[in-house]
């Protein structure tokens, strides 16, 4: 924003600091006055010191304003340089962590996050504000990382199709009598992946905007859509599922969260045992908040490598080469819904194997 300039701070507290200063003197100076008429007469006869005879009349209050005047100009001069000069370097001093603050966000301004204030000395106004200023430079630095990693993550799976295609393309022309069906069908898998990993990042990057309308949701609900929908994958791959819980009201999208819900149910049924596994599917009701869990069994995880999975493009190193993959954004898109509705996610790994995945939203009034 373009402004017309004007006085600095600085300035305008000096100027302050020296009005203040010189009011307080004129009102000093003015009460020593009215204190001094108050009881001193106007006028005085003078007695001569050999006789009894009267000298004449001595104007006293004349006199002492003559004598008061040029001496309380003078106290009001020396106030106003000090007011001036004590002003200009009490106001610098207290200006210090300001300045410190503003050159701080120039610097942030032209992209130097890793910049710190630091602001030393005891908890005041200034301090607390160099400090939030400095938590949000970390989480900001921490957040353009982030997002530098998944554009350059992005940029890496959606050129593995591309280059697939073209590979495949590339074989086809060199080689007329190429089987074609075999050639629409990994084209037609390659698409696909393409397709949907370009659906999860339009769906991370608008659940990240927190574009969408709020309404009441039940997760109960959602859980057991979620559920009856991926029923015959869970066959498929010989899982059991089980429901169960209280009915959770809560505020947000009912899309997202159903996206939510079938991306955990998901991820438990193609992440398990390759036979009898199980999954546990729970929703539960407390005082302010409301829960969803999803546990499952399967290879056993150190908690480590589950605090990596919600990374998007994080599959875990054991994964990547399944045929049940995926594009490596499932619990991403459930971190950013759950966060983009002001929510918990909780991944704690199972002593037996598996995983508890616990996402914990705010409850309403059912």
């Amino acid at each position: 924003m373009d402004r017309s300039p004007g006085l600095s701070v600085r300035l305008k507290l000096t100027l302050s600091y020296a009005g203040f200063l010189m009011l307080a003197g004129g009102l000093l100076l003015g009460a020593v006055w009215v204190f001094l008429l108050r009881y001193v007469p106007d006028r005085a006869m003078l007695k001569n010191a050999d006789d009894n005879d009267m000298g004449g009349v001595f104007p006293v209050r004349s006199v002492l304003l003559g004598v008061f005047a040029p001496r309380a100009a003078v106290v009001l001069a020396f106030l106003l340089v000090f007011g001036l000069v004590g002003g200009w370097i009490l106001a610098g001093r207290m200006l210090a962590p300001l300045i410190r603050i503003t050159d701080a966000t120039r610097m942030a301004t032209n992209g130097s996050l890793s910049h710190r204030i630091q602001l030393p000395g005891r908890k005041d106004e200034f301090r607390e504000l160099a400090d939030a200023f400095d938590t949000m430079l970390v989480r900001l630095e921490a957040h353009v990382a982030e997002q530098q990693r998944f554009a350059a993550n992005a940029s890496h799976e959606l050129r593995t199709p591309l280059a697939i295609t073209k590979t495949l393309l590339e074989a086809a022309r060199n080689d007329p009598h190429r089987d074609t069906d075999q050639l629409v069908d990994r084209l037609h898998a390659v698409n696909t992946r393409a397709i949907d990993l370009t659906e999860a990042l339009l769906l991370f990057s608008r659940a990240n905007q927190r574009s969408f309308t709020r309404e009441p949701v039940d997760l109960s609900l959602l859980a057991e859509e979620a559920t009856e929908t991926l029923l015959p994958l869970a066959e498929k791959h010989g899982v059991t599922i089980e429901t169960g819980g209280d009915i959770t009201p809560t505020i947000g999208s009912q899309a997202l969260l159903l996206q939510l819900t079938t991306n955990l149910v998901h991820n438990a049924i193609v992440h398990n045992l390759p036979d009898q596994g199980s999954v546990r599917v729970t929703t539960s009701l407390r005082p302010k908040t409301v829960l969803l869990t999803v546990e499952n069994t399967g290879e056993k995880l150190t908690p480590e490598l589950a605090s990596t999975l919600t990374d998007p493009f994080q599959r875990g190193t054991e994964r990547v080469h399944a045929d049940h993959a995926g594009v490596g954004l499932g619990l991403a898109i459930v971190k950013t819904i759950t966060h983009a509705h002001d929510g918990r996610l909780t991944l704690t790994p199972r002593t037996a194997g598996g995983i508890r995945v616990t996402v914990e939203l705010p409850a309403t009034a059912p």
